[in-house]
This record gives C-alpha cells, sequence and structure tokens, in this order.
C-alpha cells in the first residue's frame, strides 16, 4: 500500500500553511507525529491492604531493577554505536558537550515541539540535569536519564489530557479578542502551570476555527450556522485530541530509538540506528517487489484516508470485500490496532509498510454505514512506481523517454531484476525503433543502490573513471568503467530536481563531466556520501547501524556534497524555497574538494553542452509556464518563509486567510502545461507486451497523460532536437 502522488502535493500544501517548527494548527499536523504501539499492561491489585502493601513493594522494587536493566540496555547500544563510529565513520567526532547538547535538544524539541506539554519548570530542570551531561552519564553507563525524561514525558499528557477533557465539558468563548501567530522557527520554552488551560484554550480555538472555515465558500452562511458548526468542529478536534494523547499515554513511544537515532545524526544526518524491523523495511524499500497490500489510497478533504485504487493482481482484491472509495478506520497488525483519526499518517505507514506485520486487519467504513473488518496477508508484488518505464515522444521527433523512480537493486543477486539492467532493456526497446535521442528522468529520485548507479554510468560511458572514493583514513581508491562500450550512442538529456538525491546525483555527474549528457533542471539535493549497514553484535543481530563510510569526487576533483549537482541549463520548479536540501541539515559534511589526478576523454567537447543550455534558457525566458512557476514561488515563499504578523482569533480573519492559502493550492493543483500536449506512445515492444498484460494498461495510459504536458521533458525534447538538427 502506498499513497497515491496527489498525496504528495497534499503534504506540500500544508507545510505552506504553517512551518514544521511550529504545530498550532494541529489539525494539519497531528499527521506528522509518530506513535509507536504496545500492548496494554494492566495491573490488578488484591482489596486486602496487606497484600496491596507486598504487590506495591515487589512492583517498587522490580520496576527499579527494570529501569536500571534498561539503563545499562540504553547504554550498552549506545556503546557499540559509538564504537564503530569512532573506527569506520568518514567522519568521526568526540563524545563531548557538543553531541550532549544536540541530542537533549533534538530529543525535547522531538516531544514537545509546540512548547505546550512541559512546564518551563520542568524544561529548566531537565537541561541543567542532562543538557550538558548526557555524554558523560552515557560514557560512564548511566542511560537513567531516558526514563526521567519519558515519566516526566507522560505526566505531562497526562495532565494535558486532564485539560481537554475539562475543556470538552465547557464553552469555548469567541467573542473574547485575542490575536495568534505562527513561528518559523523553535521558540523557547514558557508554558507556566497556571497557563495550561489558557494555552491550550487558544490552540483548541485557532483549531476550531480553522476547521469551520473549511466547511464552506461562503463566510456568511458560516457565521449564520455558527453554532452548528462550531459544535460538529469542537467534537471531532477535541475528541481526535484526547485520542491523540490516549494513543501517546497507552504507547512505548520509544524514546531509546530517538536517542539512538539522535546520536547518530549528530555525525552526519544518514547514520541511523536500525531495529531488526526497521531495518528489513529499509531493505525492502530498496526493491521494486515487496509484500504489499495491493493498494494505494489518498486523503480526502476531511483528512479520512480513502482507498483509491486496487491492484487486481493483489490480495486486498482478492477477499473479495474491499472497494473503490471505502473509508479505512482503523488498522491492526495483531499487536496494536491505530485508529486513523487520531494517528499519524507515518505510523499508518510504518504498520502497513512493515515487514514484519505480514498480515494487517482493516476496519472499513462504507458510505457512512456500518464499520466491517477486513484480513488481508501480503504478498510479493511488483511496484510499479518503483519500477523504470519508457515511452517514445513526437512521430518525427521520436525522442526515447526512460523513467527511473529510483535505483533500486536486485537483492536476490541472480534474478536481474536491479535498475540497471532494467533500463539496459528498455533502452533496447526503445533502439528498436530508432530512437533519435534519449530523455533520462531522475526527478524525485531519492538514490538507492550505489551499485546500480556504478552499473548504469558504465552503459552510457564508453571507458574510464567514474568517481574517486575517500574513507575515513584519507585512502582513495578509483572506481572505474565496468563495461567497455556504450549500450547508447545518441544524444541524452538528463531531468533533475531539488529532490534528486545521492546515487542518482552520482549518476547525472558523471554524465555531466563526461559530456555525455546535457543536465536540465533545478539544482539537486547535494549528498555525496555512501552508507552501508553494519550489525552492533554479530552474534544476535537484532540491532544495526546505517553508516556514512565514504565520500565520493568526481573524475574532475570536485563534489557534489553539501551544494548539489548543478543543471548546465537551469528551470524553475515548485517549492523550490520548501524542499530541504542537504545544506539545510545542521550536522551535513560540509563541501571541499581534492586534486584532480584522472584522464578521462569527454564524448563531446563542452562548447557545444554550453551552447544548447544558453539557447535553452533563451527560449525558456519567455516560456509562460515556467514564469508562472516563478511567481507562484514567491507567493510560496511569502507564505511559509517570512515572518508572520499576528492575526485576530476571529472566524473573519481565519476565513479570510484559509482563502489566500486555497487560492494558491488551487493555483498550483490546477496549473499545467495544456496548451502543448505532447504525442507519447509505447515501443513497439512494450506495445505488444501490453496486449499480453492487459491489466497494465491503466498505469500505462496514467503515465502517458502525465507526460502529454510536462514542460520538463517538452525542453528536453527542443533541446535534442536542436541538437540533431545541427549535426
Amino acid at each position: 500500500m502506498h499513497y497515491s502522488k496527489s498525496n504528495a502535493f497534499f503534504y506540500v500544501k500544508f507545510v505552506c500553511i504553517s512551518p514544521k517548527t511550529n504545530r498550532l494548527n494541529v489539525r494539519y499536523f497531528r499527521k506528522n507525529i509518530t506513535f509507536n504501539q504496545k500492548n496494554k499492561c494492566n495491573f490488578k491489585l488484591n482489596e486486602d491492604l496487606q497484600s496491596m502493601k507486598k504487590i506495591l513493594l515487589f512492583f517498587l522494587m522490580t520496576t527499579s531493577v527494570l529501569f536500571s536493566q534498561n539503563s545499562a540496555s540504553t547504554c550498552e547500544i549506545l556503546f557499540k554505536i559509538n564504537r564503530l563510529i569512532q573506527t569506520e565513520h568518514i567522519r568521526p567526532k568526540p563524545v563531548d558537550d557538543s553531541l550532549s547538547i544536540f541530542v537533549f535538544d533534538n530529543l525535547i524539541n522531538e516531544l514537545d515541539p509546540s512548547r505546550n506539554i512541559f512546564f518551563k519548570t520542568e524544561y529548566d530542570e531537565l537541561s541543567k540535569k542532562y543538557r550538558l551531561s548526557l555524554d558523560d552519564m552515557i560514557m560512564e553507563g548511566d542511560c537513567n536519564f531516558v526514563d526521567d525524561i519519558s515519566n516526566k514525558y507522560k505526566d505531562g499528557l497526562r495532565r494535558t489530557k486532564a485539560v481537554l477533557e475539562k475543556i470538552q465539558v465547557g464553552t469555548i468563548d469567541y467573542t473574547k479578542k485575542d490575536t495568534i501567530r505562527f513561528y518559523k522557527k523553535s521558540f523557547p520554552f514558557y508554558l507556566k502551570k497556571e497557563d495550561l488551560e489558557k494555552v491550550w484554550l487558544k490552540k483548541l480555538r485557532y483549531q476550531i476555527l480553522d476547521d469551520m472555515a473549511e466547511t464552506s465558500d461562503n463566510l456568511d452562511s458560516i457565521k449564520a450556522n455558527f453554532k452548528s458548526i462550531e459544535l460538529v468542529s469542537r467534537t471531532t478536534i477535541l475528541t481526535n485530541e484526547i485520542c491523540r494523547f490516549n494513543t501517546l499515554l497507552e504507547t512505548n513511544t520509544k524514546l531509546e530509538e530517538k536517542v539512538y537515532n539522535f546520536f547518530c545524526t549528530y555525525f552526519d544526518p544518514h547514520t541511523a540506528y536500525f531495529s531488526d524491523d526497521s531495518k528489513s523495511s529499509f531493505v525492502a524499500s530498496l526493491s521494486k517487489e515487496h509484500l504489499s497490500l495491493g493498494m494505494t489510497v489518498n486523503l480526502n478533504e476531511k483528512n479520512e484516508i480513502i482507498i483509491d485504487e486496487i491492484d487486481p493482481n493483489g490480495p486486498a482484491f482478492k477477499t473479495g470485500q474491499i472497494k473503490k472509495g471505502d473509508q479505512i478506520v482503523s488498522i491492526s497488525n495483531h499487536k496494536d490496532t491505530l485508529q486513523v483519526s487520531c494517528s499519524s499518517l507515518e505510523s499508518i505507514s510504518t504498520m502497513i509498510l512493515s515487514e514484519s506485520n505480514k498480515s494487517i486487519t482493516l476496519t472499513l467504513k462504507r458510505n457512512s454505514g456500518k464499520n466491517f473488518d477486513v484480513y488481508i496477508e501480503k504478498q510479493v508484488m511488483k511496484d510499479e512506481e518503483n519500477s523504470v518505464f519508457s515511452f517514445i515522444v513526437g512521430k518525427e521527433s521520436k525522442i526515447g523517454y526512460i523513467k527511473i523512480p529510483s535505483f533500486y537493486a536486485d537483492l536476490d543477486g541472480n534474478s536481474r531484476k536491479g535498475c540497471a539492467d532494467d533500463v539496459a532493456r528498455e533502452v533496447i526497446k526503445l533502439d528498436r525503433d530508432n530512437i533519435k535521442g534519449l530523455v533520462i528522468d531522475l526527478i524525485d529520485n531519492g538514490g538507492g543502490s550505489m551499485e546500480e548507479a556504478i552499473k548504469l554510468a558504465g552503459m552510457f560511458v564508453d571507458y574510464g573513471p567514474l568517481s574517486i572514493v575517500v574513507d575515513n583514513k584519507q585512502g582513495t581508491s578509483v572506481i572505474n568503467d565496468p563495461y567497455r562500450g556504450m549500450i547508447y550512442k545518441g544524444p541524452i538529456v538528463v531531468l533533475v530536481n531539488s529532490n534528486t538525491a545521492s546515487a542518482s546525483e552520482f549518476f547525472s555527474s558523471i554524465l555531466q563531466d563526461y559530456n555525455r549528457a546535457l543536465i536540465l533542471g533545478s539544482t539537486t539535493l547535494g549528498k555525496a556520501t555512501m552508507q552501508t549497514i553494519l550489525s552492533l553484535d554479530e552474534e544476535k543481530n537484532t540491532d544495526f547501524l546505517k553508516i556514512t563510510i565514504n565520500k565520493f569526487y568526481r573524475v574532475t576533483g570536485k563534489s557534489h556534497q553539501y551544494v548539489g549537482v548543478i543543471p548546465d541549463a537551469i528551470v524553475p520548479e515548485f517549492y523550490e524555497g520548501v524542499y530541504q536540501k542537504e545544506s539545510d541539515f545542521p550536522t551535513a559534511i560540509k563541501n571541499d574538494s581534492i586534486q584532480p589526478f584522472l584522464k578521462y576523454k569527454p564524448f563531446v567537447k563542452r562548447p557545444l553542452i554550453d551552447k544548447l543550455a544558453k539557447n535553452s534558457m533563451a527560449r525558456l525566458a519567455d516560456n509562460y509556464f515556467f514564469n508562472d512557476v516563478k511567481k507562484i514561488n514567491l507567493k510560496i515563499d511569502q507564505l511559509v518563509n517570512t515572518p508572520k504578523s499576528e492575526i485576530p482569533m476571529t472566524i473573519d480573519a481565519v476565513f479570510n486567510q484559509k482563502k489566500v492559502v486555497n487560492s494558491l493550492w488551487k493555483e498550483i493543483n490546477t496549473f499545467n502545461d495544456e496548451n502543448n500536449p505532447l504525442d507519447v506512445y509505447n515501443s513497439t515492444v512494450n506495445q505488444f507486451l501490453l496486449g499480453v498484460y492487459p491489466t497494465e494498461k491503466t498505469i500505462n495510459q496514467y503515465q502517458i497523460d502525465n507526460l502529454k504536458t510536462n514542460p520538463y521533458l517538452n525542453e528536453a525534447v527542443n533541446i535534442i532536437t536542436e541538437f540533431n538538427a545541427s549535426k
């Protein structure tokens, strides 16, 4: 199961509404809070006082022992993580006060991003005890701070829940004058005991008004029916908030894993702790085939998760009980159950995608009817959105197009199902139709297997070195082209954007340095490091570390680490000021270069690439689509990055704010380039295969329709057409 493409835009929409460092608008951000489930434990005490004392004494004693054991176990894992980092990491750092501050600050921010759980006095106490001491405590084997922080957090959750329950049975005064302001950056802890109810009343008042503003495009209608609309919104929001707090209280937040990961990310953003389950899920994500329910979901205007598409070859379809449009009410892995209305998309996705959850029970609702349960056993399926596909553009221009969504790997090592082999097959299919150029689309390709990227780069470069690898001892090694010759010798344009990362940056930078392709798009993410997964204990094999072990340099001696691959022809993209780049991570490894020492032979002379890029940018200077993208980006930037003034807590002000945001969202969502539709069609071989596998026709047509109005592809075709005309 996965979220459809439209859901990605849905998420960005709400990021634009209020930056993620300000969580006042929980209606939008409750979906981004992680929950971790465990079974409830109920203690029954005998009514006899003496018996109660014995049980209580036993409980206190065993609890103390358990805390001690937990502390030792936590520190043991941190020891093992640190030992591996100090010996294997590309840039090890000492465990000192700087690490302590980083781990403490990130942990507290994770638990209380909106500063409405911990009192200022509690934060000050914790900060005094731990902010500069975690490094010493960890090295001394004392990790009791995890239990201490967790207990205080649970205390904060319980008292906040009590306040919410009090507010639930009362009323909210909307006539009282008040204002609210959103902050992009985190702010200091300020909450006082006597202000807890006041702070939450203000937060809830805004959420309710915000929810009411969504009910109609007519402000007068909302005002005329204020009482009835307010009652529905207040009931929904308070019920969901209380449910959220119950979930947090009833589940194990796995604070230890958060500590492990913040310890890791102190060294760089891509070093991370994996449990056995999270490691399995991560490895599975590198494949185009994995356990799946065989369906896609979407979010509707009420923030409900709705089944969008059902694969007729998948297990969801085979139950015979699930229909498109069904609402998912809850999800169970037969150990834990998540209520969708008060759980995060992240926690829901984790439960469904986890490789250890081989079966799932969905509680569904159809057409506002009664809830019903459906048990589904996952099966291994091909992920169509993570698989290479190809088309041809133009009957006369005949430009081949290949989409590479990720550098997925053949995990078995013997089935030739990796990304590079799949691309080779598509190139051969296209070449049989005598294509005159090739567009390789790496937009939103977040990377994957470096081995696949090396193999793929070697297919398009005749021979020579591909990259220089540096380890933590400053030793260098050269990655050479594994293949002699090229699978395709015609002109190539590679499409990239801000989400093009890691292995896809590696591939595109090689083709750029060899003048083998013109790179078109926007500057990429900026990751030029390699990670591997190591076991913390090879005997247990239950805890793992994804650790950064190498840095990559281009054959020129330069690196795109931190700065990204800069395209030859730069074009704007939506959300340029919103996408997170490598340079936005505070612990990212900075850019540097090494003395070039490699010899390599470029495919064509650089002036030819520069001329094509210059002509492309001149062509796009007056392009209405890209000029409008720039204008919309300015509006997005003003909404997200410009400091906000206070707005009154009235339905008028909130409605007008919502109107501005919805107008921008509508402008983005309906924006396309339909004036010049491209002629996109299947290669002869793929057309034949569609006749053999007719179930593939739906997604095939969906892909064609999307490409017909793709302005980036349109310009790539223009570049190749210009090149061919100049020969």
